[in-house]
């Protein structure tokens, strides 16, 4: 297997290959079959959740259990195309890959062995990329990672490589994140054909910031990690994903040495579906047959230490739980800007070592907040993925429905 870095390729051993894209969050995955002027043909050859096969190319849905896919054919890809391109984009309306760094995986589509994977470095705030592209020279077929970032979105894409939307889309603004192959170049879209049922155009942001520090996904190997908001922690250590037992700690004081404030900690589990499985808090101590318990409701905040703890068997967890969303609301009333030090950490339940820490350093006048989220990913581990994202909720019901859709 070859872990592939932006502008690397591999010759492709096998006709049939299969590209899968997996995120700590839900996303569309396309493909375009494109002719030597980088050009799709017509919108026959965007081949997407909506319009799943074409000439030699195929969209796979995993369902919510498994990743999106496409399939590509070599043997049956139409003369006078030249390249299929991969692209992915967040499911969520306005998410971006800041924090929620993808992984292309190409595999063997008849035994499904693994040829390559590509996670692209540097991400903020695209909201889709060309990620990898198949591609024919010399009459031989092989594979780049790309990692070219669009900031308008799936429609960027779509128009940059001549299909049209119904609706007129703005010219594209790009974030590369490496530079591109000289064959991935974009130019303006010229007029094509309309896409029956296309994804909508979403409009780019004026100065979009530069893209965060950093490459690939942090793991435990090094220590603790201390994450910024929309961060994110692989749970894996020496190359192993943690399955043991851990405890997230929540944590807050009274602002000022005001009065006492009484937060409550929650966690929310979820199935691929995002659907809700159920909730662990002050008044249901434990869930999922003991895999999660609660410590019980602290009424004051003061004191120092973790003011409530959440134990999660991660090993324990049925096979259905694949998110879990941790929350902390104001059942008095009390907003969050007259909350101090508010946090969370994870540690590990055997050794009590912490592992990850996040620092609320903002607040706002609401009265729950999303502090973190556990996703499990296809290959087994977990990540971590810091939040600090405020909502209108007292109660841990109120945020069933945000923190679903944060998944």
């Amino acid at each position: 297997m070859t872990a592939m870095t932006p502008g690397s390729n591999i010759p492709l051993p096998v006709a049939r290959v299969t590209v899968d894209v997996t995120a700590p969050v839900r996303l569309d995955v396309s493909g375009l079959l494109l002719t030597a002027d980088g050009k799709v043909r017509s919108d026959d050859d965007f081949i997407f959740y909506n319009q799943a096969t074409g000439p030699g190319v195929t969209y796979r849905s995993g369902g919510g259990a498994a990743p999106d896919a496409i399939v590509v054919d070599t043997a049956a890809v139409p003369p006078g195309i030249e390249k299929i391109v991969v692209t992915a984009s967040p499911d969520a309306e306005g998410q971006t890959f800041q924090g929620i760094e993808p992984t292309a995986t190409i595999r063997n589509a008849d035994d499904n062995s693994v040829l390559a994977t590509f996670t692209p470095p540097q991400l903020g705030t695209e909201t889709a990329l060309v990620i990898v592209e198949v591609y024919l020279r010399n009459g031989a077929w092989k594979a780049r990672a790309v990692g070219q970032g669009y900031a308008n979105g799936l429609a960027g894409i779509a128009t940059d490589f001549g299909v049209s939307v119904e609706e007129p889309a703005p010219a594209p603004v790009q974030t590369p994140v490496a530079p591109p192959a000289p064959a991935m170049q974009p130019s303006v879209a010229p007029p094509a054909p309309t896409l029956a049922t296309p994804p909508a155009p979403a409009a780019p942001p004026a100065a979009p910031p530069a893209p965060a520090p950093g490459a690939g996904k942090i793991n435990l190997d090094k220590g603790r990690v201390s994450l910024q908001k929309n961060q994110t922690v692989s749970l894996v250590k020496g190359g192993a994903p943690l399955l043991s037992q851990v405890k997230m700690g929540l944590g807050w004081e009274p602002a000022y040495r005001g009065k006492d404030i009484d937060l409550d900690a929650s966690v929310i589990a979820y199935g691929p579906q995002r659907n809700h499985i159920d909730s662990c808090y002050f008044g249901k101590l434990s869930i999922v047959n003991g895999a999660i318990k609660h410590s019980g409701d602290n009424l004051t905040g003061e004191g120092g230490g973790d003011d409530e703890v959440i134990t999660v068997d991660l090993g324990r967890l049925p096979q259905e739980v694949t998110g879990l969303v941790f929350t902390v609301n104001s059942f008095s009333g009390q907003k969050f800007t007259e909350v101090a030090k508010a946090y969370c950490r994870l540690l590990d339940a055997a050794t009590g070592e912490e592992l990850v820490r996040f620092d609320l350093t903002n607040a706002e006048s609401q009265t729950g907040v999303m502090m973190a989220k556990l996703i499990k990913q296809f290959s087994g581990e977990w990540d971590m993925t810091a939040m600090g994202d405020f909502v209108k909720s007292r109660t841990v019901r109120g945020m069933v429905k945000p923190a679903a859709q944060s998944l």
